[in-house]
């Protein structure tokens, strides 16, 4: 039976466990080459249910969860996401909260709103305050790892599935991305749009160049050309670029300055946060804040079953990012998954409690690391 919103419903524990997964074969971008991915999955107990939120980091996550958050949540009102969330940004003022714990707080966060949704016996995306039935998506792979016909498969695999958009990785081989480029658009058609991520591997120059090369292709999408960090050169990028092609940034974004100075910098286009880096779903709710205020579209970076129901809480929403490796992850983490439907969109289920998912923790044992 649904419980009053109006009782605060005490937090009985907070408890984090780790899995590293291996890929399906080697990936790449245009900076770093894995194997795995570490996924930390946390619990927040309160009120005979269970809320469950995760993020995509290392085992030291943790820790940052069980000696820091966890206390500092007990007994507290589970009724009461963002007042939690403040707390949890008291608590890690000397740990340094960009990086791992922001990614600690993203993950409970998440779990937070989980439970609160489920002990009101209501639907996540209700309790965010929808103003979208459903978040668009791209698909996205397309590693330098892979040879031409591995990339080709994928990308079209995508647009054959109804996805009207897809991204693929460039950077790591400069004078090979073009042939690159120029498969993954004979594998898609002329009507599918072809976005390209550089991971920030180009300087400014050189990124400017291949800007240009690449809007032959009809590519309309350039995710950081160059790193992040080197906002004057995304604001050249953004003025000195191919007509209809956006640059686009801000997945490495942990917190709220970060993004307002992306913004203020005129660096993007199209900015992009992460839920499970940006401090949750709490965080990413006030980024898309600062893009309301601007007029400007926000895109979402990947973890699909939790961004899928962020999305649609998002008034000036672009699409979400509908990554290879998160979605086996979390095909292998969950049941109730959401499925790309007709149109490439993801519809969260509105007769479920909370965001849907049901952990598979056998199936995710073998994996566990921490």
């Amino acid at each position: 039976m649904a419980l009053r919103a109006s009782v605060a419903i005490p937090i009985e524990s907070v408890q984090a466990s780790a899995y590293t997964i291996p890929t399906d074969a080697p990936e790449s971008d245009g900076t770093l080459a894995w194997d795995s991915t570490t996924f930390v999955l946390v619990s927040v107990r309160a009120g005979g249910q269970v809320g469950t939120g995760y993020t995509y980091a290392g085992t030291p996550v943790v820790a940052v969860v069980s000696s820091k958050l966890a206390d500092v949540l007990s007994g507290e009102d589970a009724l009461q996401p963002p007042a939690r969330w403040a707390q949890m940004q008291h608590a890690v003022r000397n740990l340094g909260k960009p990086g791992l714990a922001a990614e600690a707080i993203s993950a409970v966060d998440i779990a937070l709103w989980d439970l609160r949704a489920r002990l009101l016996d209501e639907p996540l995306v209700i309790a965010l305050g929808a103003i979208h039935d459903a978040t668009p998506i791209y698909g996205s792979g397309g590693f330098t790892s892979y040879d031409h016909d591995t990339l080709r498969a994928q990308l079209a695999g995508w647009a054959e599935a109804g996805i009207p958009r897809v991204k693929m990785k460039v950077g790591r081989d400069p004078d090979a991305d073009v042939g690159r480029v120029e498969a993954a658009r004979s594998a898609i058609g002329d009507d599918v749009e072809l976005f390209v991520d550089a991971n920030g591997a180009y300087h400014r120059k050189q990124a400017l160049w291949w800007a240009h090369s690449f809007a032959d292709y009809g590519v309309r999408w350039f995710e950081e050309p160059v790193s992040s960090d080197d906002l004057e050169g995304l604001h050249q990028l953004r003025e000195h670029g191919p007509a209809g092609m956006d640059i686009a940034a801000g997945e490495y974004g942990y917190h709220l300055p970060y993004f307002h100075q992306m913004l203020a910098a005129g660096a993007v286009d199209c900015l992009q946060a992460d839920v499970t880096r940006a401090l949750g779903i709490t965080g990413v709710l006030k980024i898309a804040a600062l893009c309301d205020a601007r007029g400007m579209d926000l895109s979402l970076h990947c973890a699909p079953q939790i961004s899928g129901q962020v999305g649609t809480a998002v008034w000036h929403m672009r699409h979400l990012e509908y990554f290879h490796d998160h979605i086996r992850i979390e095909g292998l983490a969950f049941d109730g998954t959401l499925k790309p439907q007709p149109g490439g969109v993801l519809r969260p289920d509105r007769s479920a409690p909370g965001h849907g998912l049901t952990v598979k923790r056998a199936d995710l044992e073998r994996f566990r690391v921490a």
